[in-house]
């Protein structure tokens, strides 16, 4: 009877088989921040990493969860930057956004308005 072999890796463990485990790099960890920051879908981010959505959120977590903060953080600077470089729409933007400004219009409804039945009819005579 033959002895089944089993492969080993270099540290003389037994090898599991499968892809080789996922080592972040700062080029990945870039693009799946920017891509989480637009909206991308896990699963979506995962296909262009090349990677499992699970792997993904196991080595991306902080990349994933961060991303859409610093993307509303840029939007924002450069909104303020155009606010108080003078573009009249990013500033009344910001001030009904970020400042409670409206442009309500309020009416005041606790008058009487018109003229009564009795001066009605006097009109007609």
């Amino acid at each position: 009877m033959a002895r089944k072999v089993i492969p080993v890796d270099k540290r003389g463990t037994k090898d599991k088989g499968g892809r080789p485990s996922h080592k972040p790099d700062d080029a990945n960890r870039r693009s799946v921040q920017a891509m989480a920051g637009y909206g991308i879908l896990e699963i979506d981010i995962a296909k262009v990493v090349g990677i499992d959505p699970k792997t993904l959120r196991k080595h991306y977590r902080d990349e994933l969860d961060t991303g859409h903060i610093r993307a509303n953080a840029r939007v924002a600077e450069s909104l303020y930057q155009q606010a108080i470089n003078g573009n009249v729409t990013a500033g009344i933007w910001w001030t009904k956004a970020r400042m409670g400004w409206s442009e309500k219009t309020y009416i005041d409804h606790s008058g009487h308005v018109g003229i009564s039945h009795e001066e009605a009819l006097k009109d007609l005579e």
